[in-house]
């Protein structure tokens, strides 16, 4: 038996040439990958494992440089390649699929000719043969109607759809390796699964080497074979993928372990990464008795926001022969919110979420039925009466790079609202409010006067929180919050977000397409598919014992690792 690796990282250190000088980044890397293995890489954000795999995949920008070390690839040291000595590997024998496929793929062309222009270029087939092939892929990558997706743009599919056409592109010249780097981070947990389900069977289908990124170890130990755990530029651990969910030895695998919410305990705080590090895990527990006493004194309010029996459809914009359709994006909907509640809602993309929060929010005007706000319809009001319920219900984003403007510092960003809803005295007083919710969030006040591109993912979500409780809200929307965060990121803005809902009395609509996050985070939930509520009732108990088959399919698909 061969056991020559296919690729091997021998000592391989690299850093950026910046203004202040030479900056060190990856330090000493050795690992193996084998031939018809899955090698998982795991790690938080700036760990550098994307770098790893630019380094592999030769697309280092020009100021990165390589200071020590090898990247062999069939004992052949990719390093010293020349570009065009790259581009007939690359795609051909070493191929990648990105974590964003919407950003990766050509907007202005559409999906089939974009994966025929992959297999014009490195084989010898002939348009209709390309064509063909391409078909033959979008099968063999399970995406429906295979003709008409060859024909749409990007746009028209859905995330999970255009994540397939990315795989098709990566398996179209059949690598000897694919590297996927966080291929299922903006997907549902049931997309998710079929990602993985998918890759595992093409990989062994095609006897390939798949090197799968993610910051979620659960995840990764499902499909890899072995796993390689990254901190700071360095590696800190590496086993077969049983051992190392099992029994991880180093503090920092336990902490990525230890950050996910769990299914079957209630902490009262998550762990983080730096908890593990400075060695203060706290392991206190909500117990029934006190879950349950808590929520006797919420339910035996009034409640604070009524939604009776809402539609929301949308009518399609047909072209001059076609007839109008219209979609109903919520379908006769039903709930009461309490004050001090945090009210989970959970469901796949497209259920009508998102549409819900908007409608509460009146982003969105209802179709039909009534939002009662303490005791007002506000599907009614003026707009100087929505102005001012803009004050009482808010929305945390779940991009924050994108809700802030990057050509203001962070600073005047979270002043702006209190500006808008004339709250304190005047700018002196606006500031030292802005200063002190800067450190609430944990941030300090030298963030300031920093601009948005100069904050992690974290730190922006931080920074969304404070602008939206600047202006004191009730009632705040959730939507999608932490799904694009590190898990250990994600455990310290729950942390966050919880600790504020202590001490500021807030209310929360919860909106996730990740049951064990909503879970942990609700008091009560409400699952949803196709506009429709089907299934709603005590967090824990509809956990524990789900109604609906749809519900035991989410709770089916969360990653619990081996």
């Amino acid at each position: 038996m061969d056991l020559t690796p296919l690729l091997q990282l021998k000592n391989l250190s690299l850093g950026f040439n910046t203004e202040t000088g030479f900056r060190d980044t990856l330090y000493q890397l050795n690992f193996q990958l084998q031939k018809n293995e899955i090698l998982g890489i795991v790690g938080e954000s700036g760990s550098g494992k994307s770098l790893t795999s630019l380094a592999v995949l030769g697309l280092l920008p020009t100021t990165a440089k390589i200071t020590e070390g090898e990247i062999l690839y069939n004992q052949k040291d990719l390093s010293k390649l020349s570009a065009n000595e790259f581009r007939n590997i690359r795609g051909k024998e070493i191929s990648m699929i990105f974590q964003e496929p919407m950003s990766s793929l050509n907007p202005s062309m559409k999906c089939g000719p974009q994966v025929t222009e992959i297999l014009l270029q490195h084989t010898q087939l002939s348009k209709n043969g390309a064509k063909a092939e391409t078909l033959r892929l979008f099968e063999k990558v399970k995406l429906p109607r295979p003709e008409s997706i060859y024909n749409v743009y990007p746009h028209q599919i859905s995330g999970g759809q255009k994540q397939r056409v990315m795989i098709a592109m990566a398996i179209a010249c059949k690598p000897k390796i694919l590297i996927a780097d966080e291929p299922t981070t903006a997907l549902d947990v049931t997309v998710q699964k079929e990602i993985l389900l998918l890759l595992k069977s093409l990989q062994q289908e095609n006897e390939m080497s798949i090197i799968f990124i993610s910051h979620d170890l659960a995840l990764v130990s499902e499909i890899s074979d072995r796993v390689v755990v990254m901190y700071r530029g360095k590696i800190v651990e590496q086993n077969t993928a049983e051992k190392l969910f099992l029994h991880p030895q180093e503090t920092y695998t336990k902490a990525l372990l230890a950050s996910k919410p769990s299914t079957t305990e209630r902490l009262k705080k998550l762990p983080t990464v730096k908890n593990f590090l400075e060695n203060s895990i706290s392991t206190e527990t909500e117990t029934k008795e006190e879950r349950e006493a808590r929520h006797q004194k919420i339910y035996a309010q009034e409640p604070l926001l009524e939604v009776i029996n809402v539609e929301k459809e949308f009518l399609s914009n047909p072209s001059l022969f076609q007839q109008k359709s219209s979609v109903k994006a919520v379908n006769n909907v039903s709930f009461k919110i309490y004050e001090g509640e945090t009210l989970g809602l959970v469901g796949e993309s497209g259920c009508g979420k998102s549409t819900l929060g908007n409608v509460i929010l009146q982003l969105d005007k209802a179709s039909s039925g009534k939002v009662y706000y303490r005791g007002n319809d506000i599907t009614k009001i003026s707009k100087t009466a929505l102005r001012k319920l803009r004050k009482e219900i808010q929305l945390i984003f779940q991009d924050p790079f994108s809700s802030l403007n990057p050509r203001i510092p962070v600073g005047k960003a979270i002043m702006e609202p209190m500006e808008v809803h004339n709250l304190h005295k005047n700018s002196k007083e606006r500031k030292q409010k802005t200063l002190e919710l800067l450190n609430r969030v944990g941030l300090d006040e030298s963030h300031f006067y920093r601009y948005p591109h100069e904050f992690s993912g974290g730190q922006r979500q931080r920074i969304g929180i404070a602008r939206t409780i600047a202006v004191e809200p009730k009632l705040i929307v959730c939507d999608e919050s932490v799904s694009a965060l590190d898990i250990s990121v994600q455990a310290q803005v729950l942390n966050l977000l919880n600790e504020l809902k202590e001490n500021f009395g807030f209310t929360y609509v919860f909106i996730s397409h990740d049951l064990a996050v909503v879970k942990y985070m609700s008091d009560q939930l409400l699952v949803m598919n196709q506009g429709e509520i089907v299934e709603s009732g005590d967090a824990d108990q509809i956990y524990a014992h789900p109604k609906k088959e749809y519900t035991q399919k989410l709770i089916d698909a969360i990653p619990k690792g081996i």
